[in-house]
């Protein structure tokens, strides 16, 4: 099990949201915990946690949302929420077997396209834990598995940098999410190319707490090399 490390550690906090969280509850503790690490109230923190059924639209989406497929209307009457985000990024969907990422830390090296390839980083090295060899896309932002136009994105990424280099919002890692959702939508605004999850590449169930501990490891050693 991840241990949750007391507020005030010198180092990372890993703090494991059990159930199913609401988006917009998620969304509130980002905003605070934000406002707290630039006052230096709290340690860089990565929360870890799986959401309820939800679409969300990043700010690079369009007025329209043309990504939303059938439209919020539509979504919310099949059982899932739909939330405008301050996240980057354009329309996603969130929900349980997808381990969801949000680290509210402060970068040092003031470097966003850095911090971008380091989380993309932390879900390559857990891939290839399971035998996967997981690349980045020269055009899209996350990670993706296959080749040409078999290529499948199994990780999507959307941040935003806050006053004072505080990074919230983050990562979502498909392990054995039910991809019928992202069929209702263009998701992150790509046509070309599908998704996948963990247990489809390896044709097996995978623990979800398995995960955690992988992503908490790699997490660590890129961004708090020496604290574990």
């Amino acid at each position: 099990m991840i241990e949750e490390k007391k507020p005030g550690s010198s180092k990372l906090d890993v703090r494991r949201l059990p159930g199913l969280t609401p988006y917009a509850g998620a969304w509130e503790m980002q905003r605070e915990m934000v406002r707290l690490r630039k006052r230096d109230e709290v340690p860089d923190t990565l929360y870890l946690l799986e959401h309820h059924p939800v679409y969300t639209v990043g700010r690079s989406a369009g007025e329209d949302a043309s990504n939303l497929g059938a439209g919020e209307s539509h979504l919310r009457s099949v059982g899932a929420e739909v939330f405008w985000s301050d996240r980057g990024g354009d329309a996603t969907f969130h929900g349980p077997g997808q381990l969801v990422g949000y680290p509210i830390i402060r970068l040092h090296t003031k470097d966003t396209h850095k911090y971008l390839r380091d989380l993309e980083e932390v879900v390559i090295r857990t891939l290839s834990d399971y035998g996967l060899s997981a690349w980045r896309h020269p055009d899209y932002t996350g990670a993706w598995l296959g080749t040409g136009g078999d290529s499948r994105k199994i990780c999507a990424i959307g941040v935003k940098f806050s006053s004072g280099w505080v990074t919230s919002h983050g990562f979502a890692l498909n392990v054995f999410t039910d991809l019928s959702w992202f069929e209702r939508i263009t998701p992150c605004g790509i046509k070309e190319f599908g998704v996948t999850t963990l247990e489809r590449e390896l044709g097996r169930e995978v623990r979800m707490t398995e995960v955690e501990e992988l992503v908490t490891e790699h997490f660590q050693d890129i961004f708090h090399p020496g604290s574990r």
